[in-house]
């Protein structure tokens, strides 16, 4: 279920399994169309996309945008007998509420900023002034895309924040502490009870090189992510995403699918930022390119409540890197119908061009959304993925698109810190 590039790299992968029979996608995009059949269903038409999985003989729905999974459509197929992955409505709210969750991590004694969350202005400025110095984070409480979040360092910043969240009236909202440290992001499958790592990246939200400009759903990504060490990451799973999985399934409200857990790495060690209830949106196109086992069975084994059974997902040492290209005006009101064209020429180096906001008009492949492309490389290290990637790019024709030029960065100086203290070549 879906039509973004987190879609096109599950069908992708999908499509790989000697275990599938059958795939179709709802809605897809043309790029998706190379690996499932595409169907014309709304994913807000529950008994519709019901009544299409019981016609078909559908076994299982793999649901990828957060919307839905919030929507209860997980729910509502399993009721019908339908195997889904994915969290049912209780569950999602991990995503769907900020509030709910940094007050099940105060519960269960998960490690997170602080905060306060807020219903209206008034208590917003309150709290404002009497809790939070600065930078201070504030955050929608609902869904927002990515885009739903500001870190204020100044008194005017915050002004401009609040007018931004309270425009049509008085909102939840979550005002957290500002942490020092780097951002990373840790992924794991759950079925209920079992909980399992799937790997980590880096994204980068920001508009513009240099990590300027507004947030976005992502502007590119890189995988593993190294700053997140195997012990910080085993630290990480045992005191906050093990935890999360057994306090919701004490709750009655059991978490199956996807736990994405973004993460700041502090001086006394991993804090969650915030939750999301699938996979991420470029990290899938790098998380994925990476996985050595079948992805088919891993997910089949979530939904009917047995991966414990399953072979545990095992990630190539390779890394992946992917850039977004996305329509001039994005993350504001992107330029739609720009023609698209050279994907043959940037695939042909053994790159991947994942779709997103495309679309077939007259017989030619054109933009349709904010976020179009993630050109999607490999290599025996960041800097390796990058150059493939960037040098994919290169082959790509869109007039009205743009892209960062500094994905990964961050991670290739660190790696020639690295050559460097080995006394390695760079």
């Amino acid at each position: 279920m879906g039509s973004g590039g987190r879609e096109h790299a599950l069908a992708w992968k999908l499509a790989a399994s000697p275990d599938l029979t059958r795939l179709y996608a709802a809605p897809g995009n043309p790029g998706i169309a190379q690996h499932a059949e595409c169907v014309d269903l709304d994913v807000a038409d529950h008994s519709s996309v019901i009544d299409f999985c019981r016609t078909r003989g559908v076994e299982l729905v793999v649901i990828g945008p957060e919307a839905p999974l919030v929507a209860g459509l997980a729910d509502d197929l399993r009721a019908a007998d339908i195997a889904a992955f994915g969290p049912g409505r209780a569950a999602a709210r991990l995503e769907g509420s900020k509030g709910f969750t940094k007050r099940l991590c105060l519960a269960a004694g998960i490690p997170t900023a602080g905060f306060v969350a807020v219903n209206g202005r008034a208590e917003a400025e309150v709290a404002l002034r009497g809790t939070f110095g600065l930078p201070v984070v504030l955050k929608a409480d609902g869904l927002a895309a990515g885009k739903g979040v500001v870190i204020a360092t100044t008194r005017a910043e915050v002004t401009q924040a609040l007018d931004g969240f309270f425009a049509e009236g008085d909102a939840a909202l979550v005002i957290e502490e500002w942490l020092d440290g780097e951002e990373v992001s840790l992924f794991a499958i759950a079925d209920g009870q079992t909980v399992v790592p799937f790997g980590t990246a880096q994204d980068h939200k920001r508009v513009g090189d240099g990590d300027t400009g507004p947030n976005t759903g992502g502007m590119g990504a890189y995988s593993p992510a190294a700053v997140l060490t195997p012990a910080l990451e085993a630290r990480a799973m045992a005191e906050i995403v093990a935890p999360t999985v057994a306090a919701m399934a004490a709750a009655g409200t059991p978490f199956t699918g996807v736990l994405y857990a973004g993460l700041m790495l502090t001086r006394t060690g991993p804090k969650l930022i915030e939750y999301n209830v699938r996979l991420g949106d470029p990290e899938a196109q790098v998380l994925l390119p990476r996985l050595d086992t079948d992805l088919l069975p891993l997910l089949a084994a979530a939904a009917r409540g047995a991966l414990a059974e399953a072979e545990p997902p095992r990630f190539a040492d390779a890394a992946a890197l992917t850039v977004v290209v996305a329509a001039r005006g994005y993350p504001g009101t992107p330029a739609a119908g720009g023609t698209i064209g050279g994907l043959d020429r940037a695939q042909a180096g053994g790159a991947t061009v994942f779709q997103a906001g495309t679309r077939i008009e007259d017989g030619r492949l054109v933009a349709c959304g904010g976020r179009v492309l993630a050109v999607t490389a490999t290599g025996a290290s960041v800097g390796e993925a990058r150059d493939r990637a960037y040098a994919a790019l290169g082959q790509v024709a869109f007039a009205d698109g743009f892209h960062r030029t500094d994905i990964g960065g961050r991670e290739i100086g660190r790696e020639i810190e690295r050559k460097i203290e080995r006394g390695a070549a760079v």
